[in-house]
């Protein structure tokens, strides 16, 4: 089947400039894209001058969890409305492969945040990952290995360093995921169990990367100033601290070193965004290839147990109870509050489980007033009633003047960070994070339309070697967001709800036009996206 898009202003996705003209898509693929293009076509669509992108491409993205499950379009119907076609899945450690079959610790993967809840299956493997959602589902998914899913695949959550034969075993799950088309690996450093990776570990983690040519994601130990990751309350900042680490896994490579979600948790981590930005600079002098990426949204969501040190989360329910272990984490909670210009006020319950939706939407701080307790007791006791498994948005992560910053550095990319919750507070960038970035290029805040653009399409694609998706050109598969920028302008963030979207094709299927979704279409529209 062949349609013509007409009168469309096409950013290509490559950062040049938008250009008026005509699209022709031939079944799944892009057969044209010019000025002008006459020929006969099965149906003409006239954009009338609205603009036209590649489908838009979310870097950072947990969606493979989603992608296995037996109904998945209610978890990606938000993205699709805000021109999201692709998903780059398996960040922080945690991806829904990367174990072997009979694995006796399945219920660790997922670090917490994600289970094995509707799915279709359980899928070890890349091959069978990738089976399990090609043609399966509405979106494409391209997927990293994570880390803390091999390590917990072979020693569970002990807090430990690995014994040798651990260690091959770890890094073999890794290597065939890379071989089957795993895009890359990622680490989740604040995170069971790769928080008990030490460096020399993650150097050999590193090493696959290198060998496959491929990107190595990091979620970093800390992203404040202050944190639970190192003992030492004083001197050197902890968010630079984990970027030195990542330095020395880095030195003297070439490796892609991918830093996940660019954030400074707390108000008094604001003041390592400058220093950030040069070691990011001297990775890259050094010749390693190191980018980072953002979400347009100051705050995040995470587990309820980001907080909590190493140490105390590795204790058993009997040690943790202890005066003098309770007496220390009082005393580290309240100095780490001080420091960091970021407490329980900051912290906002999004789920604990069911029967406790009254604590939803609150602060740990108000939750504490009303149960008539200490802040730090509150939290342990919404830990306790999570099974430490609870879910919380927290912010500030960052401010408007750190994004638009950031929005104009080349070396960044966009992404969501983002999922569907089945309960709870859902987080505001699944509905209209990209139409902001959008927004914010046609204010004057963010970059050119162009370069925004291209940091959600072609630079992703480039990124993590998704061939043939990203760009709008010849031989390209036929993913496409149409959106009106006029009405992108006019329109108020932050609704629940996305602005700006007219069109989304997936592999040459309209599947959303002016708010309609075509479900059936969405059913089998997605393809899996392995990296060989």
């Amino acid at each position: 089947m062949k349609t013509l898009l007409k009168n469309g202003k096409i950013y290509d996705g490559s950062g040049a400039d938008a250009f008026a003209g005509d699209i022709l898509i031939e079944d799944s693929k892009i057969i044209k894209a010019a000025e002008h293009i006459e020929t006969e076509v099965d149906q003409t669509i006239n954009l009338m001058g609205k603009s036209v992108a590649p489908g838009f491409m979310d870097a950072h993205s947990h969606n493979d969890w989603f992608a296995i499950k037996r109904d998945p379009l209610p978890y990606f119907e938000p993205f699709i409305r805000q021109g999201i076609t692709t998903f780059v899945t398996g960040n922080c450690g945690l991806s829904a492969t990367g174990f072997e079959k009979d694995c006796k610790y399945v219920d660790k993967i997922g670090g917490g945040l994600f289970f094995f809840s509707g799915t279709t299956g359980k899928y070890g493997t890349m091959d069978e990952f990738f089976s399990a959602v090609d043609g399966k589902g509405p979106c494409n998914i391209a997927a990293l290995v994570g880390h803390c899913s091999a390590r917990a695949a072979v020693t569970g959550y002990e807090n430990r360093k690995l014994t040798a034969g651990e260690e091959k075993q770890m890094l073999a799950i890794l290597e065939k995921a890379l071989q089957q088309g795993a895009a890359g690996i990622s680490l989740g450093l604040m995170y069971e169990p790769g928080l008990y990776a030490e460096t020399e570990e993650l150097k050999k983690v590193a090493a696959l990367c290198t060998k496959y040519h491929k990107p190595l994601t990091v979620h970093p130990r800390a992203s404040s100033a202050v944190s639970m990751a190192y003992p030492e309350l004083f001197g050197r900042s902890h968010l630079l601290r984990a970027l030195d680490e990542l330095a020395e896994v880095a030195k003297g490579t070439n490796l892609k070193l991918q830093y996940s979600h660019a954030i400074f948790v707390g108000k008094r981590s604001f003041k390592d965004k400058d220093e950030f930005v040069r070691i990011i600079n001297a990775l890259r002098a050094s010749g390693v290839d190191a980018m980072f990426d953002i979400y347009d949204e100051c705050l995040g969501v995470s587990v309820i147990t980001v907080i909590l040190p190493t140490w105390y989360q590795g204790m058993s329910g009997k040690e943790r109870k202890k005066p003098f272990n309770r007496l220390k984490l009082s005393l580290l909670v309240k100095a780490s509050t001080l420091l960091l210009g970021f407490g329980f006020k900051n912290i906002e319950i999004a789920y604990i489980g069911a029967g406790y939706e009254k604590y939803e939407g609150k602060t740990v701080h108000q939750i504490a007033k009303e149960e008539g307790l200490n802040d730090l007791d509150a939290y342990l006791m919404l830990c306790e009633k999570s099974n430490f498994k609870g879910r919380v948005n927290m912010g500030p992560y960052s401010t408007p003047e750190i994004i638009s910053e950031f929005e104009h550095n080349e070396n960044c990319l966009y992404m969501t960070d983002a999922w569907v919750e089945d309960y709870g507070v859902q987080n505001p960038a699944i509905y209209d994070c990209y139409p902001k970035f959008l927004r914010d290029s046609l204010l004057g805040t963010g970059d050119t339309m162009p370069n925004t653009i291209r940091r959600m399409t072609g630079a992703i694609a480039d990124r993590f070697m998704i061939e043939n998706r990203g760009y709008i050109k010849e031989g390209c598969f036929a993913d496409i967001t149409v959106f009106d920028e006029e009405e992108i302008k006019r329109a108020v963030p932050d609704q629940m709800r996305p602005f700006g979207i007219e069109k989304v094709f997936i592999n040459g299927r309209l599947v959303l036009d002016k708010g309609e979704l075509n479900e059936e279409l969405l059913k089998t529209s997605g393809r899996a996206l392995p990296v060989k």
